[in-house]
């Protein structure tokens, strides 16, 4: 690392080799606390390394807007939005591209006020870097040490503490040394090892992209340096291969092609993959896309791909490593970072958005919230705007995904509202359903707690002498993610059926009772007693199609579920 301390310190030879010119692209993001001066210093190192348009200049020379004792302000390339230049704030993720001669960069302008940390985890999701703003005359504030958590969070390997305006402290090199102190000492906990700090004024232009003589005590390189030399150390291509199905492609009889994006790893024509849930093993017959078949297709990839066999695989399905298989679990631990001013408690049933697949979920433990000043955990039955948790999350249909650390692509997911389907919360995968410390009770599982699992109550649908119509129910019923299942008396004596029952309510089920006339009407009212009236649908044999009582059934349950949950379900 760059500090006061090791002044000699050099990028190591191997990351400096690994840049061809030009063609190394790497992404990072800045993020810090209120007025630290990220967008100046984006706008600095925009304008000093030549990556702004001559109209781009003029328009904001010609701005009436200057908040800078400078001939303009450098804010302004950056912040785009109409608020955020009548504020002076960073609201949206701002996105920048330029490149010298060395690297392509993409820049997200992340917000410092804690209302948009959200924002800001959206931006860091997919940086290489972060380089997080420090005012030198404040030192390391409690939103800084939020951002520097996040970046640990969100898998980012290189955090550059950009010390800026050393101007307002006179270029003082011991007020730059107790700043890059505690911001070591901070990532030093996080367990984060490439950590780099440089003193900066971004109003000045000093250590941005030129040297400043003020400051000749600092022997390290410029902001700019630093980045042009630093690794970039997405892993996505060395990881084993993970190809979730966007969709289902089948233009006529002859094709059947699964399309999606390449996760990590890389697809080869001709290699075996495993598809996920069967677990069936097959290869890959062809990699194609619009311009042609390829013969391999590497991470960020968008193809689609043929099978050598008949394999039902739909959105949400996986292809992946035979050898190097995900987890598989309708449970998982995770860290989430809570975006909605409504609280996150135990029991909220959501939305779970994993690569392509979304599935109904339920937050059923708080493990405990993280305090991003002393990184010491708490119990917490809450989760307000912002915080930081560990949760155990349970889902309606399994999931295939790594821990994060390992897989980013297939260790991150949202949370969705589905009152009104904005996202809540982004999470990362810790460990699977067996994590270390995850306490299992003894006691027998309740009906209560079966509910809250699968979103709907008991229920018994009555079909007689209609098997057929009892099949497309118990399909119509499953495909919502309930638990359903047909008894009738092709599988069990008529004495038989009255225990089944039981057996199936308690266990949560929506039973539906396929039985001839013969038997039907001496097993309805047992039935009813076991399940409750309210709880016991009859399908009759009317003029209305099957569709109109399909249709008529699931809107009946869903009035049920909604009954049992906050929200009603969708």
């Amino acid at each position: 690392m760059w500090n006061a301390a090791v002044q000699s310190a050099t990028v190591p030879a191997h990351a400096t080799a690994s840049i061809a010119s030009g063609s190394s692209l790497l992404r990072f993001t800045t993020a810090g606390s209120v007025d630290d001066g990220k967008s100046t210093l984006i706008g600095r190192l925009l304008y000093d390394s030549r990556g702004l348009y001559e109209d781009q200049i003029a328009a904001v020379r010609k701005s009436g807007i200057n908040r800078s004792s400078g001939p303009m302000d450098l804010s302004l390339f950056t912040d785009g939005l109409r608020a955020e230049r009548e504020q002076g704030i960073t609201i949206d993720v701002a996105y920048r591209y330029f490149s010298t001669v060395r690297r392509k960069f993409i820049i997200a302008d992340t917000p410092g006020h804690e209302q948009y940390t959200r924002n800001m985890a959206t931006g860091a999701s997919t940086a290489d870097a972060a380089v997080i703003l420090i005012d030198a005359s404040k030192g390391l504030l409690p939103q800084s040490r939020r951002h520097i958590y996040i970046s640990a969070l969100l898998g980012i390997n290189h955090i550059i503490a950009a010390v800026n305006k050393m101007d307002l402290v006179g270029y003082s090199q011991s007020a730059y040394r107790d700043v890059s102190q505690d911001f070591q000492e901070f990532c030093l906990k996080l367990g984060v090892q490439n950590t780099y700090a440089v003193p900066v004024s971004a109003l000045h232009g000093n250590n941005i992209v030129q040297s400043g003589s003020q400051m000749g005590w600092y022997e390290g390189p410029t902001l700019l340096q630093l980045l042009e030399e630093l690794p970039a150390t997405r892993s996505t291509r060395t990881g084993a291969l993970r190809f979730p199905v966007q969709y289902v492609i089948r233009p006529h009889a002859g094709f059947r092609g699964f399309a999606g994006r390449v996760s990590s790893g890389a697809l080869h024509k001709g290699a075996n993959v495993v598809a996920l849930p069967s677990g069936v093993t097959t290869s890959i017959r062809s990699i194609v896309t619009f311009d042609g078949e390829l013969n391999y297709a590497l991470p960020g990839s968008s193809v689609t791909v043929t099978l050598q066999d008949e394999i039902d695989l739909g959105r949400g399905d996986m292809l992946a490593a035979p050898d190097s298989r995900p987890h598989t679990s309708s449970r998982i631990q995770a860290h989430v970072i809570w975006m909605h001013p409504e609280p996150m408690r135990a029991g909220k049933k959501l939305l779970l958005k994993h690569t392509t697949r979304t599935v109904r979920a339920t937050v059923t433990r708080i493990r405990h919230r993280i305090d991003v000043n002393t990184l010491c955990e708490s119990e917490a039955g809450v989760l307000e705007m912002n915080d930081i948790g560990w949760v155990t999350i349970e889902s309606t249909q399994p999931l295939h995904f790594d821990p994060y650390h390992r897989n980013r692509a297939t260790g991150s997911f949202i949370l969705i509202d589905p009152t009104h389907n904005g996202t809540v919360a982004a999470g990362m995968v810790i460990e699977n359903q067996s994590a270390e410390g995850e306490i299992v009770s003894a006691q027998r599982v309740r009906l209560s707690e079966r509910i809250r699992r699968n979103g709907h109550p008991p229920a018994a649908v009555w079909v007689v002498n209609q098997p057929d119509l009892a099949l497309v129910l118990e399909r119509a019923i499953f495909e919502r993610g309930w638990n359903a299942q047909i008894l009738s008396a092709d599988e069990f004596e008529p004495h038989q059926l009255n225990a089944a029952a039981k057996v199936l309510q308690a266990s949560g089920a929506i039973t539906l009772f396929s039985l001839p006339t013969q038997i039907a009407p001496t097993l309805l009212a047992d039935i009813q007693g076991i399940f409750g009236r309210e709880y016991l649908f009859e399908i009759s044999s009317t003029e209305e199609g099957s569709g109109d009582i399909v249709g008529g059934l699931l809107q009946r349950l869903d009035t049920l579920a909604g009954g049992v949950n906050e929200n009603p379900l969708t």
